[in-house]
């Protein structure tokens, strides 16, 4: 199985999110709150673009 978003929406404050997960089921990511559905597919569309050739900061130094 291959890693996969979810999409929901949050009852306590009615907008729209989406989890990364692994294969294993465990979620790798999660997203700010959206207002749409349109806008929350946008996010990921933007994650699928640009994540694989991200840079790592390693910032705990």
């Amino acid at each position: 199985m291959a890693a996969k978003f979810e999409i929901f929406e949050d009852k306590n404050d009615s907008k729209i999110y989406f989890h990364l997960k692994a294969p294993n089921g465990e979620i790798i990511a999660a997203s700010q709150g959206y207002t749409t559905k349109a806008a929350a597919e946008k996010g990921i569309t933007s994650v699928k673009a640009h994540a694989a050739g991200a840079a790592v900061e390693d910032q705990t130094t």
